[in-house]
């Protein structure tokens, strides 16, 4: 029975390896800085071209009406050549770039000729409006309470200051010289009587 059971290779033989397997386990890193260093040179030579005047010919005039996408691509186009030597950029180039990122379009955009003096009237036209409207009302409108006169709003200060209201510095007060509870224009006719006063 022990004969049937397999025996152990002795610690001395060597150990056989297919090299197949040992090909397809190995790890195979791609060549990061040749890549690196290829796209850093491609960027670089790609910077050092000028773009030609006709794509920045009038520009001022035709960016509004350009494409974002292409609006985009002009500008990093134009960022590019701003990372070398700006003795090496041309003068539309230059012009090109300032006005991009400073020129009046977009939120910076100037407002349409005539737009203040639009502006004054339509403000104008609508303060005249407002004015017709509260003459309009002013004219329908019931008169004012028969209270509101002078000559009544006297009787309420002699009435206050014989039942002695706010006798510290009110109307009942020694020395008060304020207007009291006088407040509007005098009464254009009779003084009020006592009937009026019970109506």
């Amino acid at each position: 029975m022990l004969r049937s059971l397999p025996r152990a290779a002795p610690s001395s033989a060597p150990l056989r390896v297919h090299p197949q397997r040992i090909q397809t386990n190995t790890w195979h890193l791609p060549a990061a800085p040749c890549l690196f260093e290829a796209r850093q040179g491609q960027t670089r030579h790609a910077g050092i071209h000028a773009i030609s005047n006709p794509t920045l010919a009038g520009i001022e005039k035709r960016w509004e009406g350009m494409p974002p996408q292409q609006q985009a691509d002009l500008w990093m186009a134009l960022r590019d050549r701003m990372k070398v030597n700006w003795h090496e950029m041309t003068l539309q180039e230059k012009k090109a770039a300032y006005w991009i990122a400073f020129g009046p379009h977009g939120p910076r955009s100037l407002p349409p000729p005539g737009e203040g003096k639009k502006i004054f009237w339509y403000t104008m036209l609508g303060v005249g409006v407002s004015g017709v409207l509260f003459l309009l009302i002013r004219t329908q409108s019931r008169p004012a309470p028969k209270t509101m006169n002078a000559q009544y709003q006297a009787m309420t200060n002699e009435y206050l200051k014989a039942q002695r209201t706010e006798p510290i510095t009110g109307v009942s007060s020694e020395g008060y010289t304020g207007k009291g509870m006088i407040q509007s224009k005098p009464r254009k006719g009779p003084p009020p009587d006592e009937d009026e006063d019970e109506d």
